[in-house]
């Protein structure tokens, strides 16, 4: 239930900034993570990134 609460408080953050930085230090996540969240809550804004 936690680890729910906090995977959704983290999507909210995503979806308010979109910045993985901020995500990262707020949660404590990696770069990796961070993007997966802002690509998650963002996708038409990482559809141009390279894989």
């Amino acid at each position: 239930m936690l680890n729910g609460l906090r995977q959704d408080r983290i999507l909210n953050e995503a979806v308010e900034s979109a910045d993985p930085l901020r995500l990262m230090s707020l949660f404590g996540i990696t770069g990796q993570t961070a993007m997966r969240h802002v690509a998650t809550a963002h996708p038409e804004r990482t559809a141009e990134l390279p894989r």
